[in-house]
């Protein structure tokens, strides 16, 4: 049977290891930075997907059946709440399960710079799924502009990684690092939140964030390139992404779509008519084009979201739904 009470506390005390996660992660002054995220985010997701159980299959299936003192584990909980071994979702969190199981016996900052896509799809999956199994909106809590993580700008390198460790955790850090970036590649964002980092010279400066000059006295050599660092800060949402976080700010705002007079949710349909009538596939602060693959995918910024979303907010009675 249900038991709201256990629930509720079960539910506020995720909030408050989440927040504990997000405000460790993002303080300057802490350098267990890591470690401190995979733990709190851990406890997080176990209380509120216990929450979630009692919820659908009552307080008894939180406890283990032959030892009825004794509540069954996060990866047991993940089992029972994501079904699918190959979910996304289910992915991330338990590679940031073994991470948490892990990283006491590996102190390495590089974790940061490997985990990172991991970490932030991790906050942005946890935030949708307590919306969506108990109706509770992360960003009344925490503001919705420190759900985004702070991120190292430097890239990992190999010669350095070998230099620095003894050989055994180099191997570990660096065969670890290619087995996530292979998986990034073969999941969405709900596994990780990809994004590229990229520098180009322009001569308008309103559209610069760093100003660069050449001097005739100085002896160095430059060249122009263009690098693709990982991880970094830009198109972090793919369209499902982007239509669950538009609906989810339209409820909040308590704005209503229509048709014919009758409610609906903001849908692929209406996402692709913004896309295709603002052109914002060519517009590259909104949108990024990923070639790696023979059929491109789009990465969309957060922009692209605050701009749809801005629009609808200016003439909500304007876009109804003709379907």
């Amino acid at each position: 049977m249900d038991n709201p009470s256990l629930r509720q506390k079960l539910i506020n005390k995720s909030k408050e290891a989440f927040m504990m996660a997000i405000e460790v992660y993002n303080k300057p002054s802490i350098h267990y930075r890591v470690e401190g995220f995979s733990f709190f985010i851990c406890n997080a997701w176990e209380l509120m997907l216990k929450a979630r159980i009692i919820q659908t299959s009552g307080e008894s299936a939180i406890y283990f059946k032959d030892k009825p003192s004794r509540t069954i584990s996060l990866e047991n909980c993940i089992k029972l709440v994501f079904t699918n071994e190959h979910a996304p979702i289910r992915k991330n969190l338990e590679k940031i399960v073994e991470l948490r199981n892990t990283s006491t016996h590996y102190i390495v900052e590089e974790y940061e710079m490997v985990y990172i896509p991991l970490f932030q799809a991790c906050v942005f999956n946890f935030s949708n799924k307590m919306l969506e199994f108990h109706a509770i909106d992360i960003t009344s809590i925490v503001p919705e502009n420190f759900l985004t993580l702070t991120v190292s700008l430097r890239g990992l390198n190999e010669s350095e990684i070998r230099a620095k460790y003894p050989l055994q955790i180099a191997e570990k850090l660096l065969t670890m690092t290619e087995n996530i970036n292979s998986e990034i590649t073969q999941n969405n964002s709900d596994f990780a939140i990809r994004i590229d980092h990229r520098y180009y010279i322009t001569k308008n400066r309103s559209e610069a964030t760093d100003i660069v000059s050449v001097s005739k006295e100085s002896n160095d050599q430059i060249r122009i390139v263009k690098e693709m660092k990982d991880p970094n800060t830009s198109f972090g949402y793919n369209a499902k992404r982007c239509i669950r976080e538009i609906s989810s700010r339209l409820d909040r705002a308590n704005i209503k779509l229509s048709n014919q007079g009758k409610p609906i949710q903001f849908n692929s349909y209406h996402f692709n008519l913004f896309v295709s009538y603002y052109r914002i596939k060519e517009n590259q602060k909104l949108c990024y084009t990923y070639k790696i693959n023979s059929t491109p995918t789009y990465g969309y910024s957060i922009q692209a979201i605050d701009f749809i979303v801005g629009e609808i907010k200016k003439r909500p009675t304007k876009y109804r739904s003709e379907t």
